[in-house]
């Protein structure tokens, strides 16, 4: 997936102007103190907030004095007494804030004059004593053991750790299995052994303690210790077809001190089945790397049959598999996607962490890798709502809808924000739904004040929600989840090893990439980061709130509501309907609250609206577009006695997350309208705005365009003039992000097409038939299919011209619109989107072109088969951006002043780079290639197994099965 998320500001923060933590002088005394100094500025004074915290003894009272930099001069203050002679200021504690004991804060504040600069002071003292600040966090990191290492028990496992300490002395660092102490080490190195170690699965972590008191944990290190010596066989089922050969690996699970014989053998079953080859041999360095075993079915007609073999070797703990067969008549396409299933599904490939009884996807299996998610272990709805799909395809071939129904319930317990997740929501005043702050396109620009005086529509949904389903919470699913914890956030920023653990990354505008984020928690307890958390990073404002937001990805949604209706469809023509009914209810309900994504960000009136003070607030839904935008959030204060919360839509609406088909289940189908009085009506106007908005975008040559928004550059800006116009909205080819162009992405492309052609499939709407009857093709004459598993799709776009005004009576032909393709790929994921698209569209067409190119595809896709699904070698020039400081253009820009630090102790400060606040990435078992590259080698080269695009293979496959037989 080469896209990324764009999230919300709305948060309840505050602008640091500086915070101070100035060195301590050898000599001082035991004063200690924290000063954060904030100022409102205009042309020629300002106001200033100065917050004082005695980090030392109790002060009976207290004297603040600093040193002006520019000529600031002193007018007025108040809650001390501020007096001024020459440079140099005194702020004298009141009667009644003199006290200040330990930990405690009070703050004053002035107005002065200024000339040009207006630069902080930089040398608060307390009572003629420089602040000490406050003891900045020991750092740590856990290298044994690593994240690849695996054990035979009784293991002994060795431990190790490096820590420092930038304002004192490591005291002592401890080694956990959990919450478990294994051991204790007070002088470096610091090490330590946990023995006699029994069979299971492990998260070790180290945590280093400061001559202070203050700690710092590491992200837990998933290790294994099996029960001895073991092979391992993957996948643990196969099937094949009778009178044909399916294969399965063989490898070790940890490396042999010499070589080993394994003995391959049918153990029980039908002797129909046999495997070759029967005799197998590892070596110190090639144990792990699978060896295919074949399993041949005798084309004798019997009756269908299975047999399990068994991969056996002294000393070690056999491995087995089940071969089943299948008849001579199903289809290649059905024993594809079953093999690809069981690949995904099998506990040795590494797609999911069990929780329970219930899984979680990753991202990918390999945890290296930098794309919208910034490491590979945490897990997006985007792969929920493909989870969801996986299993749905699979219910459809095996009449088996248990996994579909888990896959929703970890959906529903791990995505979506609880009750106790989400505890102010009745705070919420839908009449003020949030605090208006601009976007800007820069990550510099960042934070982003709040400004209470532009005006905001109002929310004319969240009335009927809350009488629909009895609660004023939301039910979507969070986009963004570190399933390992990796980051140290823990559950609200507890710094446990909870997980998966709520977290975010974008936040700052249309220039943000990946590789310029922060990533922080969605629940901020002030506990990490800076002074104020990570809010001040965002969004200012006068006061800061401990809170909690999220982001949801209506993308994501939309295609759980779509595999959903797949569902619902597949289960009744068994006669199952009640096998899915819980969850199309849920889904129902989910696609209610989906409809955030259908009004402005701050429900503002649609159309024509520019200027954020004077684009009129919305009233009623006069405020709603009805296209599926780029994302909705919400959010809400930790304090229960005062409790507060906020709601935002988006009013930019990309081509890539429109979803007809979930829009015409939502507003036709029985199981899947919404309980509100309006959602389903909602829906039915939303499946023609769509269809009208692609057709509206759609080139000469055939792809689809950008999108289009409310807001100008996010903040209701003036477009460029003659920019052509959808009911109001205007066009922008890139519209949400800009590092790479969101609409660069042929995946964009593939993926929005498939949810038309599902559509058109389903309904046979003429609107649907011709975008597609111009976009099918377009996509086909680029794309190649050769031999040997050879292929080439469009990769990247180029687009010029822009589309006409959109006239719904009279809708142009886009004459001076153009497409052109930049480069080609291999994207396996991709490729398999495209290849449902072709499917749809000749099923419901009758044309035949489409559908051979996408034969073509998927049985080219069967050549790059390996141990865990189907993937193609990837070069990563990109990965050149781990270590960029920031340089006015790219970068990860923190602005001056600003310092905090990560969980796990990275500081965050204007030097920091995606790297250096991810110091996680040196212990991945990879880092060595990214590493090279860094150092001036060859960019790296990585087989990547997503888990999107495994079960876009997947389903591709089951497509065909359910379409063609």
């Amino acid at each position: 997936m080469r896209r990324r998320l764009r999230v919300a500001l709305g948060t309840a923060a505050a602008l640091i102007a500086a915070m101070f933590t100035p060195t301590t002088p050898a000599n001082a005394a035991a004063v200690a103190c924290t000063v954060v100094y904030t100022t409102n500025d205009w042309s020629n004074g300002f106001t200033a907030n100065v917050s004082l915290t005695n980090n030392g003894p109790a002060l009976t009272s207290w004297s603040l004095g600093w040193t002006f930099l520019d000529g600031q001069q002193v007018q007025q203050g108040w809650n001390a007494t501020v007096t001024q002679s020459g440079s140099k200021v005194t702020a004298n504690s009141l009667s009644y804030n003199g006290n200040l004991p330990t930990g405690a804060s009070t703050s004053f504040g002035f107005n002065a004059s200024k000339g040009s600069a207006n630069r902080p002071p930089t040398d608060f003292a307390v009572n003629g004593t420089a602040c000490t600040g406050p003891n900045q966090a020991p750092t740590v990191s856990l290298t044994s053991p690593k994240s690849t290492d695996s054990y035979n028990a009784p293991a002994t496992i060795p431990l190790a750790a490096t820590a420092s300490d930038s304002d004192g002395t490591i005291s002592k660092v401890e080694f956990y299995a959990g919450d478990t102490l294994l051991a204790t080490d007070t002088t470096a190195p610091y090490a330590g052994s946990w023995t006699n170690v029994p069979a299971g699965t492990y998260s070790v972590t180290a945590k280093a303690y400061d001559d202070k008191g203050a700690s710092t944990s590491t992200a837990p290190v998933s290790v294994k210790v099996l029960s001895g010596p073991t092979i391992v066989a993957s996948p643990a089922t196969i099937n094949v077809k009778q009178g044909s050969t399916a294969t399965f690996g063989v490898s070790l699970a940890s490396a042999p001190t010499g070589n080993v014989s394994v003995a391959v053998s049918r153990t029980s079953g039908s002797a129909d089945l046999t495997a070759s080859p029967t005799s197998l041999t590892f070596t110190p360095s090639n144990w792990q790397t699978a060896q295919n075993v074949t399993v041949t079915s005798a084309d004798n007609g019997g009756d269908l049959g299975s047999a399990v073999f068994t991969a056996a070797a002294t000393g070690y703990a056999s491995g087995t598999v089940t071969a089943t067969e299948v008849s001579k008549s199903t289809s290649d396409y059905q024993v594809e996607f079953l093999k690809q299933y069981s690949k995904i599904k099998d506990p040795n490939s590494g797609y999911f962490r069990k929780f329970g009884n219930l899984l979680v996807p990753y991202h990918s299996v390999e945890t290296l890798i930098v794309e919208a998610p910034d490491q590979g272990h945490e897990t997006t709805s985007e792969a929920y709502s493909y989870y969801l799909w996986l299993e749905a395809a699979y219910g459809r071939i095996t009449q088996d809808w248990a996994p579909f129904n888990a896959a929703w319930t970890s959906l529903e317990t791990f995505a979506i924000p609880s009750a106790a997740d989400q505890p102010s929501n009745s705070g919420y005043n839908a009449s003020k739904p949030a605090t208006y702050a601009a976007e800007y396109p820069s990550p510099s620009q960042y934070p982003a004040q709040l400004q209470s005086g532009v005006p905001v529509g109002s929310d004319p949904i969240a009335g009927e929600l809350k009488s629909a389903y009895g609660t004023s919470n939301v039910y979507g699913m969070h986009w963004l989840l570190d399933v390992d914890n990796i980051y140290g956030f823990g559950h609200c920023e507890d710094g446990t090893n909870t997980a998966p653990a709520f977290i975010n990354t974008f936040q700052r505008g249309s220039q943000e990439s990946v590789w310029e984020t922060v990533t922080q928690p969605s629940c901020d307890q002030m506990k990490f980061g800076g002074k104020n958390g990570y809010l001040d990073l965002f969004t200012g404002d006068s006061s800061y709130a401990k809170q909690w937001k999220y982001t949801d990805a209506p993308d994501a949604d939309a295609r759980a509501v779509q595999v959903a209706f797949q569902a619902e469809q597949w289960a009744k023509a068994q006669g199952k309907s009640s096998a899915v009914a819980d969850v199309v209810k849920k889904a129902s309900k989910m696609g209610d609250y989906l409809r955030y994504s259908l009004f402005d960000k701050y429900f503002k009136k649609i159309g024509n609206c520019v200027g954020a003070s004077t684009c009129p607030a919305g009233s009623g839904k006069d405020s709603e577009h009805y296209l599926i935008s780029w994302y909705y959030a919400w959010g809400g204060s930790l304090d229960p006695s005062n409790a507060w919360a906020w709601r935002i839509g988006d009013g930019a609406a990309h081509q890539g997350y429109q979803n007809p088909l979930a829009a015409y289940a939502l507003s036709t189908d029985p199981g899947l309208k919404p309980t509100s009085a309006t959602g389903s009506s909602d829906w039915a106007t939303s499946l023609g705005r769509q269809l009208e908005f692609l057709q509206w975008l759609q080139s000469s040559e055939g792809g689809i365009a950008g999108g289009a928004t409310n807001s100008w550059d996010g903040q209701y800006g003036t477009p460029p003039a003659g920019d052509p116009t959808f009911y109001g909205m205007y066009y922008d080819w890139q519209p949400v992000w800009h590092d790479p162009p969101s609409n660069q992405w042929f995946g964009f492309q593939t993926w929005g097409m498939e949810r038309v052609a599902e559509y058109y499939q389903a309904t046979k709407d003429a609107r649907a038939k011709k975008i597609l009857d111009k976009w099918v093709p377009w996509a086909i004459a680029n794309t190649t299919v050769g031999a040997n598993g050879s292929f080439q799709i469009p990769s990247d776009l180029t687009w010029t011209g822009a589309p006409d005004t959109w006239n719904a009576t009279n809708p142009g032909g886009n004459s001076g619109l153009h497409v052109a393709v930049k480069n080609y790929s291999q994207d396996v994921g991709v490729a398999a989107s495209l290849a449902k698209t072709l499917m749809y569209y000749s099923a419901g067409s009758g044309d035949t072109a489409s559908k051979t190119l996408a034969e073509g595809l998927l049985t080219a896709l069967t050549g790059h088969e390996d141990a865990k699904g189907i993937a193609i070698p990837e070069t990563r020039t990109d990965y050149s951006r781990f270590d960029d400081t920031y340089n006015g253009d790219q970068g990860l820009y923190v602005p001056p002043g600003w310092t905090g630090t990560m969980p796990n102790g990275d500081p965050i400060n204007s030097n920091s780079t995606f790297l250096s606040i991810r110091s996680f990435y040196k212990n991945d078992p990879d880092w060595s290639k990214v590493q090279s590259y860094l150092n001036g080698g060859p960019a790296p080269t990585f087989t990547y197994h997503r888990f999107w695009s495994q079960s876009e293979i997947a389903t591709a496959f089951a497509v065909h099965v359910d379409l063609f037989g």
